[in-house]
């Protein structure tokens, strides 16, 4: 069990890595950053910022010298840079549990591992796969490339095998996944925390509203009944357990019109869905991200009143040098609480900050919400 005043090591300076950062001091622990951006989020608030690529040898040296544990805010870390920190102190996740979420193929078959079902799909790594893969998929679908692809990046529809085509040379012909695309009842998330002693604890099940392939919304509780959400969070906790998973996961899954649970995706860290538990929840992820890496007790998941987290992403701030969205609109409403990431430069599609919108009921929350995201744009 490592105690406040231990130092914890973060790969990442992104606003995950900031708001792990907060939780991390406010329980008192030493926060050190590796992260090569001079201006990142997490490195402002971190005890120590280190400057340089996430696989500079003696950066590593250097973090892992002074760690007593190591984590990381998102998946695209080299798991051969996760394995050379081992040799300094304890690292979580593993290596190998990232792996999992670095390639979508490698993904879905660990999805299928599991016993769960994944989205249907088909895989393409050459031309002469797409025949293949397109059998069993009606059109419209979607291609995705299997790596490095995130908030609608690396994603194309598609409507027939011509198209198909077209996308796989467009992405410059790397391995993708071809995705059915599904008639959606909505889409839900898991966020949970696990540690060495393999037990869990799941936060309440989350609804997420998208927007152009970007999380617009996340309202907690999910609408969904409790058949749903109790097969949503047991199947988390199996792709968990089956990863030897120590630290804070999220899960998405589908629920289509006939009320299947389908698996879209993972994510070894903590999750813009589960940005709710800041201002909702006794504990949040982040919280209890810092608990489990250092081995400390569950902090408590439950929910204490519904919420709408809504993300802001740039194009809110206008095209002016110091435009700023209409703050006061939000400040207004004492239910709403603001974080901003401390993100220099605004731009179209980049997440600058998010806010939770708490009140009695899902229909009054969500109303407010909307009502200051209309009232914000510069």
């Amino acid at each position: 069990m490592l105690l406040p005043g231990a130092t914890l090591g973060m790969l990442g300076g992104g606003q995950l890595g900031r708001m792990f950062t907060i939780a991390a001091r406010n329980l008192g622990y030493k926060v050190i950053v590796l992260e090569p951006d001079t201006g990142s989020p997490a490195g402002q608030l971190a005890d120590e910022h280190i400057i340089a690529a996430y696989d500079d040898a003696e950066a590593l040296v250097k973090l892992g010298n002074q760690c007593d544990v190591i984590t990381t805010e998102f998946e695209n870390i080299p798991a051969e840079v996760l394995n050379k920190l081992t040799e300094y102190c304890p690292v979580f996740p593993s290596a190998s549990a990232v792996e999992k979420a670095q390639d979508r193929i490698v993904e879905k078959e660990f999805i299928l591992s599991c016993g769960l079902l994944p989205v249907p799909y088909g895989v393409i790594n050459t031309n002469s796969d797409i025949a293949n893969a397109v059998k069993g998929i009606t059109f419209p679908a979607i291609l995705k490339t299997a790596r490095f692809g995130y908030d609608g990046k690396g994603q194309q529809t598609i409507n027939s095998v011509d198209e198909v085509e077209a996308a796989f040379k467009e992405t410059g012909q790397v391995s993708c996944v071809l995705e059915q695309r599904i008639d959606l009842d909505c889409e839900v998330s898991v966020i949970l925390g696990r540690n060495e002693q393999g037990e869990t604890q799941c936060f309440p099940v989350a609804e997420n509203i998208h927007r152009d392939g970007i999380l617009y919304q996340t309202l907690a509780p999910a609408r969904v009944d409790d058949n749903i959400a109790n097969a949503a969070q047991a199947a988390a906790q199996r792709m968990a357990d089956k990863l030897d998973y120590v630290g804070v996961m999220a899960v998405e899954f589908f629920v289509t019109k006939k009320g299947e649970l389908l698996v879209n995706e993972m994510a070894p860290r903590t999750h813009n869905s589960g940005h709710f538990t800041l201002d909702a929840c006794v504990t949040s992820q982040f919280e209890q991200q810092v608990r489990m890496v250092c081995g400390l007790p569950f902090g408590d998941s439950r929910l204490l009143s519904p919420v709408v987290m809504t993300n802001m992403l740039g194009d809110l701030w206008g095209s002016g040098a110091n435009t700023q969205p209409h703050w006061d609109k939000l400040l207004e409403n004492p239910s709403t609480k603001l974080h901003l990431y401390g993100k220099k430069e605004a731009r179209a599609g980049r997440k600058m900050g998010h806010y939770c919108t708490l009140a009695d009921d899902l229909t009054s929350a969500q109303q407010q919400a909307d009502k200051i995201f209309n009232q914000l744009p510069a």
